[in-house]
């Protein structure tokens, strides 16, 4: 009996630990698809009007409606085609200017890589998107070509300061008149991870394999032993 009790509760306590990560992993599944489904919806919520300090995190995804006109300038952060384009192309992010008197970021959307220098829809619009403070950047984003106007990353304060606008960006679902050169790409949940099943069912399976080599490691010890 001693020579089985070390190999069974080593067993057990890894059996154990392993099931209760792969239903930590189930409950941080419930969690991120009722995140998602509240981000969908507030993505698609009745726009209002641009608040009047909006914050990072209270107001993202926030739907509104400006109305006001693109100013010269822009710039163009390298990126890839949504759907079936792909390939690379550039996001367009230009200055607008609210009826009120406010400067904004605007995402217009993308362009592919030959329309990189076209010519882009100025004037009055009234556009209907999400605010996003997108979180894209890090230690290892190369600094934007500024003499091209090429970025590598939607960095918010700094494309801010570039374009003399507020801090905010707004990325267009809709807007009247349409530039039909540019690919609107309006803000959505695809790019926020849910891999969580993929993890339980991977604890799951490490606690089955572990089951199974505890078994066969107390059947080759009572074997010695008869």
């Amino acid at each position: 009996m001693k020579r089985i009790l070390f190999p069974l509760v080593f067993g057990l306590v890894g059996i154990a630990i392993l099931l209760s990560l792969g239903n930590w992993q189930l409950h941080r599944l419930a969690w991120k698809e009722d995140l998602l489904a509240r981000i969908e919806r507030r993505i698609a919520a009745e726009p209002v009007p641009l608040p009047k300090a909006p914050d990072p995190e209270r107001d993202r995804y926030l739907a509104v409606r400006v109305r006001g006109r693109y100013l010269p300038g822009e710039i163009r952060v390298l990126g890839s085609l949504p759907g079936e384009r792909g390939g690379p192309g550039f996001r367009i992010i230009q200055p607008f200017e609210t009826d009120d008197g406010r400067r904004i970021l605007v995402d217009h959307g993308m362009v592919p890589q030959r329309l990189r220098d076209a010519p882009r829809k100025a004037g009055a619009a009234e556009i209907v998107g999400n605010l996003d403070w997108p979180r894209e950047s890090d230690r290892f984003t190369p600094d934007p070509d500024l003499a091209a106007g090429i970025w590598f990353a939607r960095d918010v304060p700094r494309m801010a300061a570039r374009l003399k606008t507020e801090p905010v960006l707004l990325v267009v679902r809709r807007e009247s008149p349409a530039d039909p050169g540019i690919i609107p790409v309006p803000v959505s949940t695809r790019g926020i991870p849910n891999n969580h099943l993929n993890y339980a069912i991977t604890w799951f399976l490490l606690a089955l394999g572990w089951a199974g080599m505890t078994g066969l490691w107390l059947w080759r010890i009572r074997r010695r032993k008869g």
